[in-house]
C-alpha cells in the first residue's frame, strides 16, 4: 500500500493516539472498574445457635477438637461436629468427597447457623470445583476462618456473592480483642462499625518489629473488602475463582514463608490485575516471614516495599490481620473505609442480616 506524506502523518498520529483499529495498534487501556456484586448476607448469630465444626482442609486431632468445642461453647453456641471431622487422608482431613460431604451437610442442615472450620492447613482449593454453589445460595449462613479457608471465601464470593468472614478458626487461641471484634461483626447487624488496630500488637512491636504498623502511602480509601492468605489468593489467579480486587481494599497476610516467595506471589497478583487498580492495599502481620537459610536475602519490609512504594493508593503493612492471636474479623465483600492516619477500618454496611 502506497502512502503519501500527508497519509503517513495521519497514520502516525493515529498510532500515537491509539485510535487505529486492530490488535497491532491497540493502545493499552486501564482495566474497567470492578462491577458491583449483589451481596447475600447471612443471618446474624444469636446465643444458643448451633455451629457446625468441620475440617475442610488439613487434618486435625482430638486435642484440637476439644479446644474448638470449648471455644464455641464459651461463646454461647452449641457444637455439631461433622461426620468426617476426624478423618485423615495424607495431611488432609479425609478425601475430597468426605470434606465436601461435611461442608454440604452443614449448609443444608436447617439447625446449623454457622460453619466454623477447625483449622486451615491445605486442601480447600481441591473442593472448589465440586462445591454445590446453588445449595449455598439457598442456605446462606456464616462461614468463618482464615489461612487455607481463603480458597472457600473467594470461590463462594465469586459464585454466590455470600458474605463470609476472614477471622479466627475454631481452634484459635483468641484474645479479648479478637473475640470482641469477631462477635460484633457476626452478631450485630449495624453499619459504621470501626475497628482499631490491636494495642497488644503495638506493644509487641517493641521487641518484634514486624508487629509494627508501617504506613507506606497515607490516605483514606473506600471499597469492598477482598483478599486473604497471600499464597491462596495468588494460587487462584487465572481460575474462575480468582480474587477480583479492582476498586477493593485488598488485604493480604502470610506465615512461615521466605521473602523471595512473598515477592513471587505479590508479583503474580500485580501482573494479574495491577495493584494500582485496588482502592488500597493492606498487608497484615506476616509471622515468621524473614529470610530462611539464604546467605543473601531482602528483608520482609524490603520485599513488601518493592510492591507498596510504587503505589499512589493508600498502602500499609502490619495491620492486625493474619496468623496471630490479636486479629480482627473481616467480612468479605462488605464496603469499608481505611484511614491510615487513624489506623482504623470502618465497616460501612452490616455484614449480617
Amino acid at each position: 500500500m502506497k502512502i503519501d506524506r500527508r497519509g503517513f502523518g495521519t497514520l502516525f498520529a493515529a498510532i500515537l493516539s491509539g485510535s487505529l483499529p486492530g490488535p497491532a495498534f491497540a493502545a493499552r487501556r486501564r482495566s474497567p472498574s470492578r462491577p458491583m456484586k449483589q451481596l447475600i448476607k447471612p443471618p446474624r448469630l444469636r446465643q444458643g445457635d448451633t455451629v457446625a465444626l468441620i475440617a475442610p482442609g488439613g487434618y486435625t486431632s482430638d486435642r484440637a477438637i476439644e479446644k474448638a468445642v470449648r471455644n464455641i461453647e464459651s461463646l454461647g453456641f452449641k457444637v455439631k461436629p461433622g461426620r468426617y471431622l476426624r478423618e485423615v487422608f495424607g495431611n488432609y482431613a479425609g478425601s475430597v468427597q468426605q470434606r465436601l460431604a461435611d461442608l454440604h451437610a452443614a449448609f443444608a442442615d436447617p439447625e446449623v447457623k454457622a460453619i466454623w472450620p477447625i483449622r486451615g492447613g491445605s486442601g480447600c482449593i481441591s473442593l472448589l470445583s465440586g462445591l454445590d454453589y446453588e445449595l449455598i445460595r439457598r442456605n446462606p449462613k456464616v462461614l468463618l476462618g482464615y489461612s487455607d479457608i481463603t480458597a472457600l471465601h473467594l470461590a463462594i464470593y465469586q459464585r454466590v456473592g455470600l458474605v463470609t468472614f476472614h477471622g479466627p478458626v475454631a481452634s484459635s487461641t483468641m484474645s479479648d480483642y479478637s473475640r470482641e471484634h469477631m462477635m460484633a461483626v457476626l452478631t450485630e447487624p449495624r453499619a459504621g462499625y470501626t475497628i482499631p488496630m490491636a494495642r497488644e500488637n503495638a506493644e509487641r512491636a517493641l521487641s518484634e518489629p514486624h508487629y509494627g504498623i508501617r504506613t507506606v502511602t497515607q490516605g483514606v480509601a473506600t471499597g469492598a473488602l477482598m483478599g486473604g492468605n497471600l499464597s491462596l489468593v495468588a494460587a487462584l489467579s487465572g481460575t474462575p475463582y480468582a480474587c477480583d480486587y479492582r476498586d477493593c481494599i485488598l488485604f493480604l497476610e502470610e506465615v512461615n514463608e521466605a521473602p523471595y516467595r512473598i515477592d513471587r506471589w505479590m508479583t503474580q497478583l500485580d501482573l494479574a490485575l495491577g495493584f494500582d487498580k485496588a482502592a488500597a492495599l493492606v498487608i497484615g502481620i506476616c509471622e515468621n516471614c524473614g529470610p530462611e537459610h539464604e546467605e543473601i536475602s531482602l528483608t520482609l519490609d524490603q520485599t513488601l516495599d518493592l510492591h507498596l512504594k510504587p503505589l499512589t493508593i493508600p498502602a500499609v503493612s502490619g495491620y492486625s490481620i493474619g496468623h496471630i492471636r490479636n486479629q480482627f474479623t473481616l467480612p468479605m465483600g462488605v464496603r469499608a473505609t481505611l484511614d491510615t492516619g487513624a489506623q482504623t477500618l470502618t465497616l460501612l454496611d452490616s455484614a449480617v442480616s
